[in-house]
């Protein structure tokens, strides 16, 4: 596993206003105040392990919604696969494009990864949980795709 550099927990989570998969900005700090976020890092829309990932929390929105929380995912992808993404798979949330990966620089996910003995850089799928007051509450830096939404969600229940 790379060696990753996550913000600290505690501290304001690093803000961000990147392009949604309709081409509109979103800014983290838009939700201040307001709602709890899950800003979670996926490597690439449309393929096995992101489509598990998403699904979930697509399925999930109504328990998120009901605990103040909403979810953001990042990629690398650009906006027009995002929104095939989300059309594909009938997402609820909002896909956001990271194609200069400096969001995913500033949460320490954009690292060199290998996979059949081939290095490259790309994300580590990585999940932040940010409270209503901006700060990083928690990192989730183990995901598995299958149970991340309720994983997330237990989290939420137990701490916000």
């Amino acid at each position: 596993m790379p060696e990753l550099n996550f913000p600290k927990i505690g501290n304001l989570a690093p803000n961000f206003k990147l392009l949604n998969q309709d081409g509109e900005q979103v800014s983290l700090k838009d939700f201040r105040g307001e709602k709890n976020v899950i800003v979670y890092f996926y490597p690439k829309a449309m393929t096995p392990g992101c489509t598990v990932q998403a699904g979930g929390l697509r399925d999930a929105k109504r328990k998120l919604s009901a605990r103040g929380t909403v979810a953001l995912g990042i990629s690398p992808d650009p906006v027009a696969r995002l929104d095939k993404f989300r059309e594909k798979e009938s997402l609820n949330f909002d896909l956001l494009s990271d194609e200069d990966h400096s969001v995913a620089e500033a949460y320490g996910v954009w690292a060199l990864k290998k996979n059949y003995g081939r290095e490259y850089m790309g994300i580590v799928r990585t999940t932040f949980i940010v409270g209503k007051d901006g700060k990083l509450k928690h990192i989730m830096d183990k995901v598995k795709t299958k149970t991340h939404h309720d994983d997330a969600l237990d989290w939420i229940k137990e701490h916000l």
